[in-house]
């Protein structure tokens, strides 16, 4: 069963069933028989939980994202789109941050799978990566649907989900030949905004009477916004401050599938990507690198290519005592980018004649699970599972000599010959989706994990649900969650330096200050909490639940000094962990079939606070408040058109830079002012095997230019487009 409660009306199938004998005997009583309740388990349970929504195939298509799937995620309760830090350095390169936890604690899976390509991506002092994530790996219109996990739903799903879990599945192979193009093109009014144009197609279908399989593949191309695009719009001195990079996606994916009997089935997939950056300018500290004619040469060309390989064995069960599922999955990415600068101005630019470098991640993850229909006392469904990940990374080019470098011997740990780093770890998990009363469903459950580094961890869970009346549920959970020290901040070897501008302001600062990794470092952990109610009268929908984060060990670069190296007074910071900080907020939806040709659906996210509690900043700087609104209007069986706006609220600047302990000038502490986005589209299925799709975004044309980072900007650190014309064209057969 794919729900959780799935309610069989036997006395409606028994009538007609035996509607031949009723028939004949009028006078025969009928007895309507009882409802009959089919327990899931644990995992489909919390999957009903009301920190989790699902973005089905459907949605997608009526409003199909430019390039990236987090333009569609962002849409829905909890989730915003930030950049990697609150700093502001990469501002543009924006991910998904569910519940202000910022986008390194949500964790990104393709059909149940983590993709961890952004790991090979060098860490940042601040906490930031030139990274553009892991939500455009698949393309839109190949994507069964999207589940969102967020708070206590994700924590189950071990080290990097203690904000939230994206699982982006895929569509599989279909019982008789299918396949299907799609086009799509993107035009912003702005010529100066990049363009974007996208193909792919899918292929699908039965190859013997056991063996059936899927493949699809997509190219796509988005152009750079234009080099000065922010110069011509703001007032500040914005030479170096570049608009969004373009992006060239090539994507090739296949899935076997062979029925071993009735009840087991054998999957081998595999999947190759190739994305290359389209640089638009854009550099670490907002400036030329030192080089202003070699950084002008580059624009337009790639200057970073990422490469991702997967490849996965998963057998699925289903036996008379339960079902099973076991895998054997590799992820690897190769991360080649032009060399950067690694301290001072050049810091995040590239370099004339450095050349390239590639850096290597590699991960095998085995996992398995059982689950066990019990009666003992009451009905009752047991998980049991575990996994292993072993993670290697080689990356010569941040961790490669440089000019700053200290003498050997000096900094206790440190050894520059080292590039490569590694870690192991294991899982082991128990869960139990209890049946206690016939309105009560209680799932405990408790994780354990163990890295080679940092030893033990235990994540103990309690979701439960109580149906309150027809209708009305009440529904809450808590759970801890972690998320283990990253190879960057945990490896000795990775050396950051600053030649004294980045440095802490109230220590003195001759010839600059170094950052190391931690081999003692702990854990960060959170511990993770919801309660709401949800209404459902079989036509409309609404729910309201409270959230909160209460987060422990969070790991930032120290602005206190742990070494002074001779001779220099240079000196040495380590990774750290912080005190705490706090996440909580409000979310709601509401869906209301207005006609049988109209519906309303509605979401919103209110954040409470979102703040480290030592220096009072925020995590991630993301709006006080979020509202999603559709309309969707099917005129005809053919027809369809669509309105939808999101509002935002305002986004408050960060007003202190822990990194340089200074307070961030009033001047510079710029807030972002509420705004809205409005789209409107519609589609028509000309015919059973041709499907068309046109819409326009941001309607009123609302513009937002980057400023900078944050120490000069606030939050005036990216881009928004502005409006925009698309169309998608999709032959089918």
């Amino acid at each position: 069963m794919s729900a959780v409660t799935c309610r069989v009306h036997y006395a409606y199938a028994v009538l007609l069933s035996l509607a031949a004998p009723v028939a004949a005997a009028q006078t025969a009583p009928v007895q309507e028989l009882q409802t009959v309740q089919v327990l899931g388990t644990a995992e489909e349970e919390v999957k009903e939980s009301l920190g989790v929504s699902v973005i089905t195939a459907d949605e997608i298509a009526k409003h199909p994202p430019a390039n990236d799937l987090s333009e569609i995620i962002r849409r829905e309760p909890g989730v915003n789109l930030t950049g990697n830090s609150a700093s502001g350095n990469r501002g543009n390169n924006r991910q998904i941050d569910i519940r202000g936890m910022g986008p390194e604690n949500t964790l990104v899976l393709i059909d149940g799978k983590p993709t961890t390509s952004r790991n090979s991506v060098r860490y940042g002092w601040n906490g930031d990566r030139d990274t553009r994530g892991e939500t455009n790996w698949v393309p839109a219109e190949e994507v069964e649907r999207i589940e969102v996990l967020r708070g206590p739903a994700a924590a189950r799903y071990g080290s990097g989900a203690m904000g939230g879990v994206i699982n982006i599945i895929t569509k599989q192979p279909t019982d008789k030949i299918s396949g299907s193009v799609t086009t799509y093109t993107n035009q912003p009014e702005d010529g100066d905004e990049g363009a974007t144009y996208r193909t792919n197609f899918r292929l699908s279908g039965p190859v013997t009477d056991k063996v059936s399989f899927r493949v699809y593949g997509n190219y796509s191309d988005t152009k750079p916004d234009a080099r000065d695009i922010n110069a011509q719009n703001i007032t500040v001195d914005s030479s170096g401050l570049a608009g969004r990079e373009g992006v060239v996606n090539q994507d090739l994916s296949a899935l076997l599938r062979w029925a071993l009997t009735k009840t087991q089935t054998l999957d081998l997939d595999a999947s190759y990507s190739r994305q290359g950056n389209r640089f638009a300018g854009d550099t670490m500290l907002n400036n030329d690198g030192g080089n202003p004619a070699f950084i002008s040469s580059l624009y337009g060309k790639e200057t970073n290519i990422m490469y991702r390989s997967a490849f996965s064995l998963t057998h699925r069960g289903e036996w008379e005592w339960g079902s099973s599922r076991f895998s054997a999955a590799q992820d690897y990415t190769r991360n080649s980018r032009l060399n950067e600068g690694l301290a001072g101005g050049p810091e995040g630019a590239p370099q004339e004649g450095e050349g390239w470098y590639t850096a290597e991640l590699k991960n095998w993850r085995l996992n398995g699970e059982v689950n066990v229909p019990l009666t003992l006392g009451v009905d009752q469904v047991v998980t049991m599972g575990a996994e292993y990940l072993r993670e290697t990374l080689d990356d010569p080019g941040a961790l490669r000599t440089t000019p700053w470098e200290p003498r050997p011997g000096l900094i206790d740990g440190f050894n520059r010959g080292q590039t490569n780093t590694r870690a192991n770890s294991y899982a082991l998990f128990i869960e139990d989706n209890i049946e206690a009363t016939q309105r009560t469903i209680v799932t405990p459950g408790v994780r354990l994990d163990h890295h080679n580094k940092f030893g033990s961890n235990w994540s103990p869970s309690l979701n439960a649900s109580y149906k309150v009346a027809d209708g009305w549920t009440l529904k809450g959970g808590v759970a801890r969650a972690y998320k283990a020290p990253n190879l960057y901040q945990s490896n000795p070897n990775y050396l950051l330096f600053s030649r004294g501008f980045g440095c802490n302001q109230a220590q003195a600062n001759s010839g600059g200050c170094f950052l190391q990794g931690n081999e003692n470092l702990s854990p960060e952990t959170s511990v993770n909490k919801e309660i709401g109610l949800a209404y459902d009268s079989g036509t409309w929908r609404a729910s309201g639940a409270y959230f909160r984060n209460d987060y422990k060990n969070k790991i930032v670069a120290g602005n206190q000094f742990v070494a002074i190296l001779p001779g220099t007074g240079q000196r040495v910071l380590q990774w750290e962990n912080a005190d705490r900080a706090v996440v909580q907020g409000l979310e709601g939806n509401l869906f209301v079939p207005l006609t049988t040709a109209w519906d309303w659906t509605t979401n919103f996210t209110y954040m409470i606070e979102s703040k480290d509690k030592t220096t009072g900043e925020p995590l991630s700087v993301i709006p006080r408040f979020t509202v999603n609104s559709v309309l969707d209007w099917r005129a005809t069986e053919k027809w369809g058109v669509q309105a939808n706006v999101t509002w935002y609220g305002k986004q408050k600047s960060p007003s202190y830079s822990a990194r340089r302990n200074v307070e961030i000038a009033e001047a510079n502490q710029r807030d972002i002012s509420p705004y809205a986005l409005l789209g409107l589209n519609t589609r028509y299925t000309i015919n059973d095997n041709l499907r068309l799709v046109v819409g326009v975004s941001n309607v009123f044309d609302k513009r937002l230019y980057r400023a900078g980072v944050a120490d000069y900007a606030g939050a005036q650190t990216y881009n928004e487009v502005g409006r925009a014309y698309y169309a998608s064209v999709t032959a089918s057969f």
